[in-house]
């Protein structure tokens, strides 16, 4: 940067005077292709279930899911990302429930699929804490320790579960070592060549993710804590090295999660990985800008457009948010 600028010849107010000048050197764009929507399934047809930890989003059935990709599709969102609220009576230690090509991420996979087509694309999450019985994301020992090894094999048959019925984008948020790889080669196998894997490689031990954990029905099974997989939140090197394994393993695009609380980090794997960069935006944060906003400590609009417009300009190529919608509407004027 040029040191010979001096006041006044130059002004740094100048190009800030009108509003068409700050639109015309805005350096970081917004628009709905940013986002990607993750929606909640239940059980049964015509229901919504607002989710009270998450002020404005809700659980929907599989009709209801269907809606909201139609609305995605009319905004301009180009994907959704699909998480299950599974039964109690099908949650199990095992969390087997996860293979079922008839549960509620395949079926709801395969309704968006029969409406849409290729209009939109689907993610869908792997792990099992949506169906296991005590709330952790693999198979655990008989004393409480996710076991590493034998949950792989579990996560490629759930992978290769929602390819098959028609997932354009799986995304391992287990944190096991080794996931990344060993789904991609189970998809090359069956011939899935072009479903692709965006992995949360840093995904962090976050407090923010508690409205989530109500909102898919584990929060109140969880046993014990989730530190000996997801990362301690002050460390940043840790977070490129499992980066570095990911995409050396296949990985198509990475994720960081939470978003901001971890802008340094996005920060770094964009400046040094030549892959696209997601950030998601989790219920916590979502949820503090709503209680926020309600309470008065500023417009609803400007603080979501604010933090989604954080998220770009540290480096991501899209976001996750229970916003996209409204941010979409609001976009699109």
């Amino acid at each position: 940067m040029s040191q010979d600028a001096t006041f006044p010849r130059s002004r740094l107010r100048r190009t800030r005077t009108h509003g068409w000048s700050r639109d015309m050197v805005r350096e970081t764009q917004l628009s709905p292709s940013d986002f990607i929507w993750p929606l909640f399934i239940t059980e049964g047809s015509g229901i919504e279930e607002p989710v009270a930890a998450l002020p404005g989003v809700s659980r929907w059935s599989m009709d209801g899911i269907v809606e909201r990709a139609r609305e995605a599709r009319e905004l301009g969102i180009p994907c959704l990302a699909l998480f299950p609220n599974t039964p109690a009576d099908k949650r199990s230690d095992d969390g087997k429930e996860a293979l079922n090509p008839d549960n509620l991420m395949c079926r709801a996979t395969r309704a968006v699929k029969d409406a849409l087509g290729d209009d939109i694309g689907i993610l869908t999450d792997v792990a099992l804490d949506p169906y296991t019985s005590h709330g952790q994301d693999g198979l655990l020992d008989d004393k409480g320790y996710v076991e590493n090894d034998r949950t792989l094999d579990v996560l490629t048959k759930q992978a290769l579960n929602q390819a098959n019925a028609g997932a354009d984008i799986i995304a391992p948020s287990d944190m096991m070592d080794g996931r990344v790889g060993a789904i991609r080669d189970v998809l090359e196998l069956a011939h899935h060549h072009n479903v692709q894997i965006m992995a949360y490689s840093a995904k962090y031990a976050s407090a923010f993710y508690g409205p989530f954990r109500d909102a898919v029905g584990s929060g109140g099974l969880l046993k014990g804590d989730k530190k000996t997989y997801q990362m301690d939140p002050a460390n940043s090197d840790e977070a490129i090295r499992e980066i570095a394994f990911d995409i050396a393993e296949g990985a198509d695009s990475i994720m960081v999660k939470p978003g901001l609380a971890y802008l340094d980090i996005i920060y770094r794997a964009k400046s040094e990985f030549n892959v696209p960069v997601f950030a998601y935006q989790v219920s916590g944060e979502y949820a503090l800008i709503k209680v926020g906003a309600e309470a008065g400590v500023g417009d609803h609009d400007a603080l979501m457009m604010e933090k989604l417009l954080a998220f770009k300009r540290a480096g991501c190529s899209g976001i996750l948010t229970y916003f996209a919608a409204d941010a979409a509407r609001l976009l699109n004027g």
